[in-house]
């Protein structure tokens, strides 16, 4: 019996250079590569990518690396030598989009900005991922997510009231920011369909960022307003807010709807706070988080936590476990939607990771391999562009390799 052949990945066919590092421009091969792309990792032969040793390893082996390398090809290159340029530029009539992240004006110091680039492929897109963009005072400046988190007004709104700014403990504006440069590729793309032709994506760390924080701009144009740090609550409604369980755990309570918070009120006992003509908006209730956060906080704080949620979910209010990465990796909400799938890697065996970042019915993605080793693939990329042995023996002479 023969059976039916795997639908084709939707980017299958689709070349992608990774000339990035850390995370921002390397998240955006990866969602690429989640889908069927096919994305050659150009790393430095003596410095790689430096996401190789962030955080914990096991065996010598970079476990964040396992997951921002997976489904790529990896390759070296140093693209200041010449025989490094002039293989890049060989990957590059080959390719469909090249992902960089050097300061502007280094890949034009080494002869490859986008006049070279789009010489050799003129449907190239060729997406700059820098801290700043690729113009303006701070163009040249060094750019991290840190500094976008700062800049773009995050970290001014984020923990207590009278608690300093707050930055998150992980790349929150690299992970925007891949997560947004892999949807400017994918729009490049479209256009080529129209035009035929390539061009250049410009991608400034601080700018998504700012776009996901929402309506603050213009908020201060328009009224002079700016938002204050208010930890967990919220000024556009309440109770949102943690609250501690009686076993000691937290959960999580959302009202945006007024329907919710009225059937959250009747459920914690106190239903003559509906009657408020203050409650009957959410800006009226964010006024009075402080009853209505007591009045929460009370009722959970006498239950444990199974029995908190099972309420509130027989009376449909929004509720949700503060979850640690043991709860997520148990959840079994997570565990039905594959969330957190298994990988096999030759160099750790099963691995645990987040799966493809959403299903398709039709054309899935999926996770072919984790990150492989540094240049593991080098020799066979190279002997694809039809390089013998013996040049590329000189490459590697050259320290090109």
């Amino acid at each position: 019996m023969t059976r039916p052949t795997a639908p084709a990945a939707p980017l299958t066919g689709l070349r992608v250079l990774d000339l990035a590092t850390l995370f921002a421009g390397p998240l955006a091969a990866t969602l690429l590569g989640d889908f069927g792309a096919e994305v050659i990792k150009v790393e430095h032969p003596a410095k790689p990518d430096p996401s190789r040793g962030h955080g914990p390893s096991k065996n010598g082996v970079g476990l964040w690396w396992k997951l921002l390398g997976r489904n790529k090809r990896t390759i070296t290159l140093d693209l200041s030598k010449p025989g490094g340029r002039s293989i890049l530029l060989r990957l590059a009539a080959t390719a469909d989009v090249v992902i960089e992240n050097f300061r502007p004006g280094t890949l034009e110091k080494w002869d490859l900005g986008w006049p070279e680039l789009s010489a050799v492929n003129p449907r190239l897109v060729l997406a700059r991922v820098t801290g700043f963009g690729q113009f303006g005072p701070y163009a040249h400046r060094p750019g991290f997510g840190t500094l976008a988190e700062a800049m773009s007004g995050f970290a001014a709104i984020t923990g207590e009231p009278d608690a300093p700014p707050t930055l998150p403990p992980f790349g929150l504006a690299d992970s925007i920011a891949g997560l947004t440069t892999a949807y400017a590729v994918m729009t490049a793309l479209a256009a080529r369909e129209r035009t035929g032709a390539g061009q250049v994506v410009d991608l400034a760390l601080i700018e998504p960022i700012l776009t996901v924080l929402g309506p603050q701009p213009i908020w201060y144009d328009q009224l002079g307003h700016v938002q204050p740090r208010t930890g967990n609550r919220s000024q556009n409604n309440a109770p949102r807010n943690t609250y501690r369980t009686a076993d000691g755990s937290w959960v999580a309570v959302s009202t945006s709807a007024q329907s919710v918070a009225e059937r959250v009120m009747r459920l914690v006992g106190r239903p003559e706070l509906t009657d408020e003509p203050w409650f009957a908006t959410g800006a009226g209730r964010a006024r009075h988080a402080d009853v209505l956060d007591e009045a929460v906080g009370t009722w959970i704080a006498a239950h444990p936590r199974g029995e908190v949620l099972a309420a509130f979910e027989k009376a449909e209010a929004a509720i949700a476990p503060v979850q640690d990465v043991r709860d997520v990796m148990a959840d079994p909400q997570y565990q039905a939607l594959d969330t957190v799938t298994t990988v096999d890697d030759p160099d750790l065996g099963p691995l645990r990771m987040q799966n493809v970042l959403f299903r398709l019915s039709a054309t899935p993605g999926r996770i072919r391999w984790a990150g492989r080793p540094h240049g593991a693939d080098t020799d066979e990329v190279l002997a694809e562009l039809g390089l013998t042995p013996a040049e590329v023996a000189g490459l590697r002479a050259e320290g090109a390799l």
